[in-house]
């Protein structure tokens, strides 16, 4: 295997080669799950004035000193403060105003006695009339059932660090300072195809000799898993002119990286290679992995370019292992695959390159179990399927015995593992 690249020294050649994103501002409807390019500094207070946290009655706590139940003290009701009104009055010694949840606090009262802390039968959201008075029957300190102002989130404050995926919280925390526009990376574009005779359309009927393009599809679905846009490119068949239209139609979409699948096998190269060498070059090509052996790397029109293989286990192992780290660093994003030690259960035998082994896991005494999924073709898609991760095997060795631990990159979250 000397002849062939190393794992780790293909990725860092890739890496080395890769130029992170610019930013671009879009709505903030439209920023969930993606990054935030630049720090945002609150510019308010949150919340923005002292409100009740309760349903009850804003009062002075100096008037409440020694109320019980059984020995309540009566305040004289001077005003209503529904959510979303600005209160005009003052409270004054022995007055109080009938308060909802989120309204301001009027001037002079420093405490919320909660409604069930009272006489009252009032019922929120109701339209009765304000009684003339209500029997505080608990003793109060100051700031009690009071939400100060910047008590969330005070002006000047830094809210969110730029590199940080957009959650639904912190959609929420950028509403509520009034950010309707928000700097994200730029989601990189991928152009990608697929070549082969043997290749028809998803819709197309089965005739011998013919396989319907999966790859296409799957390499869409982990380019969006991935935060990317897929733009998919018509077949080309094996031919030169065929294959350098469909390279030129990638280019033509602008994209960031081009990747395409089959065409890079010792015996199917030659068409793919030259017209790689007609519009870019190829920088390495052979790996010294299993599955994913023939991965060509390079640019084309000076865009990244990634042959896979046409098999579809090693598209999507290399995917995995180069692709997903190429888009995460033009994200400006380091590698966020997850990993656990695993014991196998089983002896596994390998060929002496770095192994990408699909297994199963399961939980016993404290520790996982790694079970293959059965055949390891690269061409049994099931057998991605049914993988729960990938049992990482070093180079130069050729067997396993069972018991043996190594890691295992996840492909499913340990909460799908239970």
């Amino acid at each position: 295997m000397a002849d062939l690249l190393s794992v780790d020294l293909a990725l860092t050649k890739i890496l080395a080669t890769i130029h992170p994103l610019s930013s671009e501002v879009i709505s903030l409807e439209n920023s969930l799950g993606r990054i935030l390019a630049q720090d945002v500094v609150s510019t308010v207070n949150l919340p923005p004035f002292p409100n009740s946290s309760m349903d009850g009655f804003a009062v002075r706590s100096a008037d409440t000193l020694g109320a019980s139940q059984s020995s309540g003290i009566t305040l004289r009701l001077i005003a209503d403060i529904p959510a979303g009104t600005a209160p005009s009055v003052k409270i004054r010694q022995g007055e109080a105003a009938r308060i909802m949840t989120g309204a301001p606090m009027p001037e002079g009262a420093d405490a919320v006695i909660p409604v069930e802390n009272t006489d009252a039968q009032w019922t929120p959201g109701s339209d009765e009339p304000l009684p003339e008075s209500v029997n505080i029957q608990r003793s109060l300190k100051s700031g009690d059932y009071i939400r100060l102002a910047g008590e969330d989130i005070r002006s000047g404050e830094l809210l969110i660090k730029q590199g940080i995926k957009l959650r639904a919280a912190e959609l929420g925390l950028l509403a509520a300072i009034g950010h309707a526009q928000v700097t994200v990376i730029r989601q990189p574009r991928v152009a990608i195809l697929s070549t082969g005779d043997e290749l028809i359309d998803i819709n197309a009927e089965l005739t011998p000799g013919k396989i319907r393009d999966s790859n296409g599809y799957t390499l869409a679905a982990l380019v969006t898993e991935n935060g990317g846009i897929p733009l998919k490119i018509p077949t080309a068949r094996d031919t030169l002119n065929d294959v350098r239209r469909c390279f030129q139609e990638a280019l033509n979409q602008k994209p960031d990286i081009i990747l395409s699948s089959a065409g890079v096998s010792v015996g199917a190269f030659d068409v793919v290679r030259t017209v790689i060498d007609e519009l870019g070059k190829v920088d390495f090509w052979k790996i010294n992995l299993r599955p994913g052996k023939p991965l060509a790397y390079g640019q084309i029109g000076g865009i990244p370019f990634f042959g896979l293989p046409g098999n579809p286990v090693s598209a999507m192992v290399t995917f995995d292992v180069f692709v997903r780290p190429t888009l995460l660093h033009m994200a400006h994003l380091n590698d966020d695959a997850a990993y656990v030690e695993a014991v196998t259960g089983e002896v596994i035998s390998s060929d002496g390159r770095r192994s990408y082994v699909r297994v199963k896991l399961k939980r016993e005494n404290n520790q996982w179990i790694a079970h293959t999924t059965g055949t390891q073709s690269s061409g049994a898609l099931s057998s991605m399927m049914l993988a729960d991760g990938l049992l990482i095997i070093p180079e130069e060795v050729t067997s396993l015995p069972a018991g043996s631990t190594l890691p295992v990159r996840l492909l499913r979250s340990l909460q799908e593992l239970g």
